[in-house]
């Protein structure tokens, strides 16, 4: 076999030199020609998040002796949240690496909940909506599990009756997204929550969207169904930092509404040479980089900071969903209250319209049902782009209804 590896070192701007050429072909996320997998909330927000990153680039979590300032900073970094999150004083939760990875540790906790709270024969089942998002059968994958998937309602919320009737004697686990990704609503989570206290169920609340935006939409006045622990019967909550926190990548929240629980999320293990290990989350070692600056930025913005974003943002969002209702044949998907939309359309092939604002040069994604283009999550960095991208749609359905736009990029993929 071939020795690949460098055979020789080369110099720090040689090396630089080469990561800034590469990313020529990548997206211009600063241009605002894409609408997920980055999230901006200024740049100064961005400057503190890399200089706190930065400052803890080689600390680990895994050792909180070694390191109690990490500790300090996830422990403030969880309180606030909670109390972001309507969470009593007997709350708990943990720092995770991103959505999915608190997802997982959701699964991970109410299967070992139901072990010894509602033993079930066989393979435990989670009840979850169509669009819940695609790492519950990830986590259930990983854990043994199974998901039964229940389609949605027709505003593309959950339908709590048909999720009523997919209950059996294996389910333990209900979910609801506050919002779901693919068409941006918030599902009835009171209602979910009243039909798992009444089978005895853990409700997970997948907030990792709205987690850092549902509160201070509220706070400005726009409506939000209930959706946090301030509802009885949620048993826990994700929330990304690295989303609409603006933090450095690499950070999330899994929440529990009883610290009574946490024995089912963490994992010990003593039958080996070194002694006891107990580790809260899925890796051992955490890097301290992302725990440094969510802790750094949300002290920086505070409540204030994210109200005044989250008005900036909203302002615009108001300003596409009017100018996307006003282009003839368009429409937005449900009716969708905080920073993700999609828009389709019945009259033409809501497709060709993807294709043609891909050729004027912004990265469109698509949705598969309903076929339409998802506009992600919007962030600060769409919002002086709002009249161009209004102008270059207008343009892109009058080419789509000429029915002459060759469709060459047909992916629907997230994550790909």
């Amino acid at each position: 076999m071939t020795n690949r590896f460098p055979p020789k070192g080369r110099t720090r701007d040689d090396v630089l030199d080469e990561l800034e050429a590469q990313k020529v072909n990548d997206v211009d996320w600063r241009g605002g020609r894409i609408g997920l997998y980055t999230h901006f909330g200024g740049d100064d927000v961005l400057e503190i998040a890399k200089d706190a990153s930065r400052m803890y680039f080689s600390e680990n979590a895994l050792g909180p002796s070694a390191f109690p300032s990490l500790a300090r900073f996830e422990t403030d970094v969880i309180a606030w949240t909670l109390g972001l999150l309507n969470a009593d004083d007997d709350a708990s939760g943990s720092m995770t690496s991103g959505g999915t990875e608190s997802i997982m540790m959701a699964v991970k906790t109410a299967r070992d909940w139901s072990r010894d709270n509602r033993p079930v024969s066989g393979i435990p089942q989670v009840v979850a909506p169509y669009s819940a998002h695609p790492a519950f059968n990830k986590a259930a994958h990983y854990l043994g599990l199974e998901v039964k998937r229940v389609p949605v309602g027709p505003d593309y919320r959950a339908n709590v009756d048909r999720m009523a009737d997919a209950i059996d004697d294996r389910t333990i686990m209900l979910v609801g997204s506050a919002p779901q990704f693919a068409h941006g609503v918030i599902d009835p989570i009171s209602d979910l929550a009243q039909l798992a206290q009444q089978n005895d169920l853990w409700l997970h609340v997948d907030a990792c969207v709205g987690g850092f935006i549902a509160p201070f939409a509220r706070a400005l006045g726009r409506p939000v169904p209930p959706f946090d622990f301030s509802v009885p019967g949620v048993s826990s909550m994700s929330a990304d930092l690295h989303k609409y926190g603006f933090t450095a990548k690499g950070a999330s929240t899994f929440l529990l509404s009883d610290q009574a629980h946490r024995i089912y999320q963490v994992f010990e293990f003593d039958d080996w040479s070194r002694g006891h290990y107990s580790s809260p989350t899925i890796p051992g070692t955490r890097p301290g980089g992302p725990i440094a600056a969510a802790w750094a930025v949300l002290n920086y913005l505070g409540w204030d900071g994210y109200v005044r974003i989250a008005g900036e943002l909203f302002d615009a969002i108001d300003r596409l969903k009017e100018g996307i209702s006003e282009i003839d044949g368009l429409s937005i998907v449900g009716d969708p209250p905080l920073t993700i939309l999609s828009y389709t359309s019945e009259d033409y092939d809501i497709f060709a319209v993807a294709e043609a604002m891909t050729r004027r040069g912004w990265f469109i994604t698509r949705s598969a049902d309903p076929r339409a283009i998802h506009m992600g999550m919007l962030t600060l960095i769409h919002v002086p782009v709002v009249d161009q991208y209004l102008s270059d749609l207008r343009d892109s359905v009058e080419d789509a209804k000429t029915g002459t736009v060759e469709i060459t990029d047909k992916a629907i993929t997230y994550g790909g």
